[in-house]
């Protein structure tokens, strides 16, 4: 559904493929083992050899037998042969030998690379750091490009974690930029690192609700004019026009906040970041409520006005 245009999937009928279930898979393997048009009886597998592909392949005919035939394409020779044995027998060991590595069900631009790195995103953000490290082994092991999980991680960490942990983006940022000159398999620890300081970092998506809060707002036109002493005025004429008077240097106030309003007219007393109490953000937040008192108070009269 990620590949075909919406015109063309509403006039066909969409057919939902499962994965096999690990009977019907034995089943298979039992036909493979003896139909004259596989391998006809000339080789067998112990029980635990069938437990084993069936794991190996997930749910999918076609790598089950793949699996099934690497095995029994090794089983050439006196060393492959049980003693007495009349047939050569595959065991979970001869299967181990001919795929080191589990086949993954992972297709790069299908539902199971989406559904696995979604997996993963919601695992980091749910802070099972276990469950993130699984489904980061499962796109490594795929082949999936090291970049694009790193890129994936920097979002994380700036969209979940946010000001409660505002270093782990900078983590991310290195790790990325790690990957992008390491490479595999090296890059693997690296990505490891990044997963783990995202999922077990304290949570807050403040800022993010914040900026898509602000563009909702921008987007409905709700706008207005820039407040006249914000304005810049390089020019006599700017000046003459109010530009810039009455500008408040924050420096010269108390704890660096000047009294003054920085909203256009229509937008004041709108907020949009509401801090949380998790990890930086507690600090935050009761700043951010004395800042907002002043700018909201009285404004007095500035003591200087600079640029």
């Amino acid at each position: 559904s990620f590949s075909v245009i919406k015109p063309l999937l509403s006039r066909s009928v969409v057919v939902k493929l499962e994965s096999l279930e690990p009977g019907d898979l034995k089943t298979l393997i039992e036909r493979a083992l003896n139909d004259p048009r596989g391998l006809k009886g000339e080789v067998r597998a112990t029980d635990e050899a069938v437990d084993e592909i069936v794991r190996m392949a997930g749910g999918d005919a076609r790598k089950t037998l793949t699996i099934l035939e690497a095995a029994a394409g090794a089983m050439t020779g006196d060393t492959a042969r049980k003693k007495g044995a009349r047939r050569p027998i595959i065991t979970p060991e001869i299967v181990s030998q001919v795929m080191d590595v589990a086949t993954v069900r992972y297709d790069k631009g299908g539902d199971d690379h989406y559904d696995v790195i979604s997996a993963f995103i919601k695992s980091m953000r749910g802070s099972d750091v276990d469950a993130a490290l699984h489904y980061l082994a499962r796109m490594i092991r795929a082949g999936e490009d090291p970049r694009f999980i790193a890129r994936r991680i920097m979002i994380a960490a700036a969209e979940e974690v946010g000001m409660a942990a505002p270093q782990i983006l900078e983590v991310t940022v290195a790790a990325a930029q790690a990957v992008a000159m390491i490479g595999m398999p090296e890059a693997r620890i690296i990505l490891a690192e990044a997963t783990v300081a995202v999922a077990t970092a304290p949570k807050s998506n403040a800022s993010y609700l914040a900026i898509d809060q602000a563009l909702a707002d921008v987007d409905a036109g709700r706008i207005g004019e820039v407040p006249l002493h914000l304005r810049n005025a390089p020019t006599k004429l700017m000046k003459d026009w109010g530009n810039h008077e009455g500008y408040r240097y924050a420096h010269d106030w108390p704890g660096a906040v000047a009294p003054q309003q920085y909203m256009p007219d229509e937008l004041v007393g709108r907020e949009y970041y509401h801090p949380n109490d998790r990890g930086y953000e507690h600090e935050v937040r009761p700043r951010l409520d004395r800042i907002r008192a002043i700018l909201h108070a009285e404004r007095p009269k500035p003591g200087t006005d600079k640029e």
